[in-house]
């Protein structure tokens, strides 16, 4: 099947056809680096991880790009006031957002450009623009340099807007504007500015807009055109908006595809600082283990809202349980058998279909699930054969969706003391048991398996013996 996905500009499911036959391009807006990173900047990078795994796993030599904004008005102005200069706040949050990704088995950027390393290119395209009399420099005198939204009849194509209709673009004083929807494309230096937050431009010193970013990042990494260009709904208007705009505007192709992610709601609302309620990376890595982090924000499908609830990495720890169990029990009883360590294969058609139909990752899931079903019924009637393909399947889907527990990437460290104590503990406890069951004392082996479960220890009897896991 032909991979399919939603392209915001279209407003339509295309088929997604490489510019290239089997290399693909993707551009994603990585973070702005100006405080920690929450929830939905975790989700944002999943949704683009999954994408760019699955067009992997098609097939497709897939060059991914995601971008660090490092200089940005907000990164001014939360140095204001701080021994700390602009550039180490900027470093210090990247570090934070790169510990997030890490955790959360999130696959490095082929390239990861900062904001700051790419400025030239940014005047470059200003300088096209001019040139083209699609922006102009500020007459006041200011150093400032807008993009003509007037001139550009097919600005706000991405957003379906009209001209007419917008408000006025707020990133810089608006004396200076000649029409109020321009938006700036460089921004004069100012006198209460840091100087190192400047560069010598043709209109004078000063530091890139926040748009003219990433359109120079994705051409200079990409080409002038590339495939898809990725990020949260909330950027597409006005970011994308205007990354389109002054791109084709200067001559560039540009993103064949846009595509866009859902946002995150806490209990029903939008985060925002006013309410409080804020979920942060660090937060809720602590609340559970990483993989189980990463299956319930990659659960839903990319484009809907997700909303974070009191129980939802519950349960997703459950559903996740449910084939961490299967595959430890086809493991031990394949174990000397034909069947041992049989190699991952291709995943099943229906999980293909769901993944090829704009990255129906719920269905996907749902076939995952059902062929634990169906392995943990193939152990149950001794069908080996059967066990061992499920198997294998759950291992392809799984490590497809990046949530394959017996990939290195999620192993847990058992040489903790705690962990040595309590396996050695539960271990004598059940050759305790075994010594009592043969001896017939079963109501001593009963004691013994009922302080395990009430401890949360699941015993499972086998012909190989009893085996142990976390409840």
């Amino acid at each position: 099947m032909t991979v399919r996905l939603y392209d915001s500009k279209a407003q339509a499911l295309r088929d997604f056809i490489p510019l290239v036959p089997g290399k693909v391009g993707i551009y994603v807006c990585g973070p702005t680096v100006q405080s920690s990173p929450h929830i939905g900047h975790l989700r944002s990078a999943l949704v683009y991880d999954q994408l760019r795994r699955w067009l992997a796993y098609r097939g497709n030599d897939v060059t991914f790009v995601r971008n660090v904004t490092d200089i940005d008005d907000k990164i001014l102005v939360n140095a204001q006031g701080s021994t700390e200069e602009w550039w180490a706040l900027a470093y210090r949050y990247e570090l934070e957002f790169t510990a997030g990704y890490q955790r959360l088995g999130i696959l490095a950027p082929t390239y990861e450009p900062r904001a700051t390393a790419s400025v030239q290119q940014m005047q470059d395209i200003i300088a096209r623009l001019v040139d083209r009399a699609h922006a102009y420099p500020a007459a006041d005198g200011s150093g400032d340099v807008y993009f003509a939204t007037g001139s550009w009849p097919a600005y706000g194509e991405l957003t379906r807007q009209s001209l007419d209709n917008m408000e006025a673009a707020v990133d810089a004083d608006p004396r200076g504007k000649r029409d109020p929807r321009d938006f700036a494309l460089w921004k004069g230096h100012k006198a209460d500015e840091p100087a190192s937050a400047s560069w010598p431009s043709p209109w004078g010193d000063g530091r890139p807009g926040w748009h003219i970013e990433c359109s120079a990042m994705a051409a200079r990494y990409l080409g002038s055109q590339f495939d898809i260009h990725g990020g949260g709904l909330d950027l597409r208007f006005p970011h994308h908006e205007n990354e389109l705009a002054q791109s084709v505007a200067a001559g560039d192709a540009f993103a064949n595809y846009w595509v866009h992610n859902g946002l995150v709601n806490v209990g029903g609302q939008k985060m925002s600082k006013s309410l409080g309620n804020s979920v942060f990376a660090a937060e809720l890595l602590e609340q559970a283990r990483p993989i189980v982090v990463r299956y319930y924000l990659g659960a839903a499908h990319y484009r809907s809202t997700l909303d974070f609830l009191p129980g939802s990495l519950a349960e997703a720890e459950a559903a996740l349980e449910r084939i961490e169990s299967f595959l430890d029990r086809a493991d031990r009883r394949l174990a000397d058998t034909r069947f041992a360590g049989a190699g991952v294969e291709v995943v099943p058609d229906e999980f293909a279909a769901a993944m090829d139909d704009d990255l129906a990752v719920p269905q996907a899931l749902g076939v995952l699930h059902e062929t634990v079903r169906a392995g943990n019924a193939a152990l149950d009637a001794e069908d080996l054969h059967a066990a061992a393909s499920a198997r294998s399947h759950v291992l392809a889907m799984s490590e497809v969706l990046g949530i394959n527990p017996l990939s290195p990437g999620w192993a847990v460290a058992t040489d903790e003391p705690a962990m040595v104590a309590l396996t050695a503990l539960v271990e004598r406890l059940l050759a305790d048991r075994e010594i009592a069951r043969q001896s017939r004392d079963f109501a001593a082996a009963d004691r013994i398996r009922s302080e395990l479960v009430d401890a949360g220890i699941t015993i499972e009897d086998t012909p190989s013996g009893a085996h142990w896991s976390f409840d």
